[in-house]
């Protein structure tokens, strides 16, 4: 098992390789200052400097091998050594010695950046899946508000664990029904859930699994059939979007209704036209639904666990301790 964290640096490879070009510059950089001075260096045999006696300088000059067969002799070439050549054996040196500490060191700052992750980890929502649906979970989610370092990803499949990093999510290696991959997601002290997987008997063990380690985790989950939504209720799951039927409706939905289609489309793009919006009712706004500084109507009152209509008469006014669903702007922030 392993952490993908979100973060502004590069991969060790990328990293490395751009030292490495740093240092061969540095090597051609001295070549060609002896090379252009090449009439103040000597060699042992007392010939001239040629160009590739130049690289041959350079490269045992910057790794401070010095065979002391080719030699600075001119006061400019002296010169030169002193200003250039020698900042550059020490920057070669820094870059050789830097690159080797943060190799051995690259494993033990991952370990610790993981284990500050996981302590500060509180009330946050876990992505079972990074696939279409588990991306447009989050799309939402942030869309409402929820902020990036809030969210987890657990997926087995390294490029969306990478696209999840690149999103700026922390993504967890591993299977989501695997209780030792839930618990590295800290699913203990997790909110919410939403399991997203490509089958639903993965969704069923998953669940299955999260509410055993969290009885009051709101759970979402996602079936591709729906003579499955029950064995996901029973597993523990709250919400069980079918996502085959519920597109076989718009499909049918839009053959004679279409425009109906697009509005419940623009009721699911979040920020955009009509949004469909939940919260609590405030103290002091108890009586009629109509009074709410709300902006929209009101579809939906939960009161005592019981889901009330609009089309209820009881759901025509609100009581403190009520949950109202309305319609409202996009950009209204409820």
């Amino acid at each position: 098992m392993s952490v993908g964290l979100p973060g502004n640096r590069r991969p060790p490879l990328q990293r490395i390789a751009w030292r490495v070009l740093l240092a061969l510059s540095m090597i051609v950089f001295v070549a060609m200052v002896a090379y252009l001075d090449r009439a103040g260096y000597a060699d042992a045999d007392g010939s001239g400097l040629s160009l590739l006696d130049a690289f041959y300088y350079s490269t045992v000059s910057v790794t401070t091998t010095g065979y002391g067969d080719v030699r600075p002799e001119s006061d400019s070439a002296r010169l030169l050594t002193t200003l250039l050549v020698t900042p550059a054996r020490v920057l070669f040196l820094i870059i050789l010695v830097g690159t080797t500490l943060e190799i051995l060191a690259e494993r033990t700052r991952h370990d610790w950046r993981v284990s500050r992750w996981m302590r500060g980890l509180r009330d946050h929502v876990i992505v079972c899946g990074y696939g279409t649906k588990g991306r447009a979970a989050v799309r939402t989610l942030r869309a409402h508000g929820t902020p990036p370092q809030d969210i987890v990803v657990i997926e087995s499949g390294a490029e969306a664990r990478a696209a999840a990093v690149a999103d700026g999510l922390a993504a967890v290696a591993g299977d989501a029904s695997q209780a030792a991959v839930l618990r590295q997601a800290q699913v203990d002290q997790a909110a919410s859930v939403v399991v997203a997987p490509n089958s639903d008997p993965a969704a069923v063990l998953i669940t299955l699994t999260v509410r055993e380690l969290n009885p009051g985790a709101t759970i979402a989950a996602a079936a591709r059939e729906e003579e499955n939504v029950h064995l996901l209720h029973q597993s523990g799951a709250n919400s069980v979007i079918v996502t085959s039927s519920s597109a076989g409706r718009l499909l049918g939905l839009a053959t004679h209704a279409p425009r109906v289609v697009e509005v419940l489309e623009d009721l699911m793009s979040i920020g955009e036209g009509l949004d469909i919006k939940e919260r609590p009712v405030a103290p002091g706004e108890a009586g009629p639904c109509s009074a709410l500084p709300i902006g929209g109507p009101v579809i939906a009152v939960e009161r005592g666990g019981e889901l009330l209509r609009f089309d209820d008469p009881r759901a025509t006014s609100v009581q403190a301790g009520d949950r109202i669903v309305y319609l409202a702007a996009g950009e209204d922030t409820g």
